[in-house]
């Protein structure tokens, strides 16, 4: 994926495929295109999709290992770094993401507060599954754990959320449409105030109310 969106310093994660002109990642398999990369990870993640949401239990509590599963399986076969917590300090457009020294334990603060709290989500009520889509979808935001692709794990997550609560899986055209709203509301997380990403999981899941 094209790393121009983040700051990254004195680490091999931010270390490019050569020939790449500083737009690829170093990787496995050698892509130096990125349009190829993206390509790639999009089949992957597809694949990995179907297998993961086949295999899920509707009473499955989800933890930080599960995550850190997933982004292995997803992203193993092209980056080194897969299934690991990110050793380099993000930004993305000026807002800083966690220190990556502080992750391990926001990590394990995260799986015995939001996601013990909210999964699993089975006969979850409607009004209370998006309450818990919007507080784990922002607080993983927040943390930003991986190198890379921590905005499609956490529609991941909030996938199986769903599966679980016996909702079909989630079309996320909502947060790539309104991007702006939808980085507001991860914004509004810092405070604690997850309303406008249940407002925004309340649309994905019901459709935009009529007044």
């Amino acid at each position: 994926m094209v790393t121009g969106r983040y700051e990254t310093h004195g680490s091999p994660e931010g270390e490019f495929q050569p020939g790449s002109g500083e737009r690829v990642l170093r990787n496995h398999l050698e892509i130096i295109d990125p349009d190829e990369m993206d390509r790639v990870e999009l089949d992957l993640l597809s694949d990995f999709q179907f297998r993961l949401y086949d295999e899920i239990e509707v009473d499955q509590r989800i933890t930080s290992r599960d995550l850190v599963q997933w982004h292995r399986d997803w992203l193993g076969p092209v980056y080194p770094w897969a299934g690991r917590f990110r050793n380099v300090n993000i930004s993305k457009e000026g807002f800083p993401f966690l220190l990556a020294r502080k992750i391990d334990g926001e990590m394990a603060r995260f799986e015995a507060e939001e996601l013990a709290r909210w999964t699993p989500c089975e006969s979850m009520r409607d009004d209370r599954l998006v309450q818990g889509l919007a507080e784990c979808h922002v607080e993983l935001m927040l943390i930003h754990p991986f190198r890379d692709g921590n905005g499609r794990l956490g529609r991941i997550l909030a996938t199986v959320m769903a599966l679980q609560a016996d909702h079909p899986p989630l079309d996320f055209t909502l947060m790539d449409v309104e991007q702006r709203r939808y980085i507001g509301a991860i914004h509004a997380g810092m405070g604690r105030d997850y309303r406008p990403m249940e407002s925004i999981f309340r649309e994905i899941l019901f459709g935009k109310r009529k007044d």
